[in-house]
C-alpha cells in the first residue's frame, strides 16, 4: 500500500534538509533537492521498516499543511519547499506471514 506523507524541504546556504511532520525523528539531507527528496524517500521506508520491527504501528499521513510561523529567520533557511512524497509502506510481518504462497522462510510474497 502505497501512503502520501507532507514533507518539508529546508534550502540552507550549503543543502537540503527534510522532514515529515507525522513521523517524529525522521529527517534526511541532500544536497539537492532531488537528492534530498530520494534520500527523505529511503530514510521513510527505512524508518517504517524499524517502526515494525520494534512492533510499532506507522504513524498514519495527516498532515496536510504545515504552520512556518514558529520558524526561527535565524535558522539559516532560505527557503523551504513542501510536497507529498508517496511511499510504499512495509507489510506487518503478522500480514505477510497469512498471505497465500509464502514459503517458510521466504519474505517473497506471491498473490
Amino acid at each position: 500500500m502505497t501512503q502520501r506523507y507532507l514533507v518539508v524541504f529546508e534550502k540552507s546556504p550549503l543543502n537540503y534538509s527534510s522532514f515529515a511532520p507525522d513521523v517524529l525523528g525522521c529527517v534526511s539531507a541532500g544536497d539537492t533537492l532531488d537528492e534530498a527528496r530520494s534520500n527523505m524517500a529511503e530514510a521513510l521506508r527505512f524508518h517504517f521498516d524499524g517502526m515494525l520491527e520494534d512492533g510499532d504501528q506507522i504513524p498514519e499521513a495527516v498532515t496536510t499543511a504545515y504552520d512556518f510561523a514558529e520558524e526561527d529567520p535565524e535558522h539559516g533557511v532560505e527557503h523551504c519547499v513542501v510536497e507529498w512524497l508517496a511511499i510504499e509502506l512495509p507489510v506487518p510481518p503478522a500480514e505477510l506471514a497469512a498471505r497465500p504462497g509464502r514459503r517458510h522462510g521466504d519474505e517473497r510474497v506471491h498473490g
